[in-house]
């Protein structure tokens, strides 16, 4: 199977059948010197660094809808190296995002923080996904949007109403399951909340929120796969 989806193209996703596999990831196992090397470089630069559990994936497949693939649980130093080292690895990275949608049809993402990897990018609220998104191995991909959200912008989207299905963009550096998310409150009052939250914040993830209004309102930093999933969205279709 390895990586065999259409890439650069929003796919329906109906269903998602990405389980975690127990043995190491062939990545990680054969690039163990490197990985540690390349860490102490890494948390030179930004010592805020975490070296916790994230998965990566080694196989991942678009079928009648449906996403099918294996991934493995990895040290965060190693996801650092495959980010230098992706092409013709046999690794691929997938993240999930939840869409938020305020109750005026803006769209409401973040900026991450000065002392993340991402510094100053702009995206929905997320995270890799960590084994404990897993259930009896098999991901729970709005486990994982939910836990994301929360974490960073201390919203609680357990309740909101949520589209009728997942989609899918994926391209060579990686793959975004997304999702949307309905929030009853106009733009205006969902930034507040985050605003609030990060103020009160000891050591925050995000700098804040971020309000898109239309498929022109593009802010600086946006991350590259953004662009689609906003035009998407304002497209009105999904």
């Amino acid at each position: 199977m390895s990586f065999d989806l259409p890439r650069n193209v929003i796919l329906p996703v109906d269903a998602i059948d990405v389980r975690l596999d127990p043995g190491p990831h062939p990545f990680a196992r054969d690039n163990k010197q490197a990985v540690a090397e390349n860490w102490q470089r890494e948390i030179a630069a930004k010592p805020a660094l975490f070296d916790g559990t994230v998965v990566l994936l080694s196989q991942l497949a678009y079928r009648d809808n449906r996403l099918v693939g294996r991934c493995h649980a990895v040290n965060y130093s190693t996801f650092m190296l495959w980010r230098k080292r992706r092409e013709n690895s046999g690794a691929e990275h997938a993240y999930a995002h939840a869409m938020l949608v305020a109750g005026d049809n803006a769209l409401v993402a973040i900026r991450m923080g000065s002392h993340t990897v991402n510094a100053g990018r702009v995206y929905f609220a997320a995270g890799s996904f960590e084994p404990d998104d897993f259930r009896d191995g098999l991901v729970d991909v709005d486990f994982n949007m939910i836990r994301e959200v929360r974490e960073e912008t201390g919203l609680d989207l357990s309740a909101a109403r949520r589209g009728v299905r997942w989609h899918a963009l994926s391209t060579t550096r990686g793959t975004v399951i997304f999702r949307r998310y309905h929030v009853d409150e106009p733009a205006d009052e969902i930034a507040r909340r985050i605003s609030a939250f990060v103020a009160g914040e000891t050591d925050p993830e995000i700098d804040g929120p971020v309000i898109i209004r239309h498929a022109g309102d593009l802010p600086d930093g946006l991350a590259l796969h953004m662009k689609p999933l906003i035009e998407w969205h304002f497209s009105g279709v999904g």
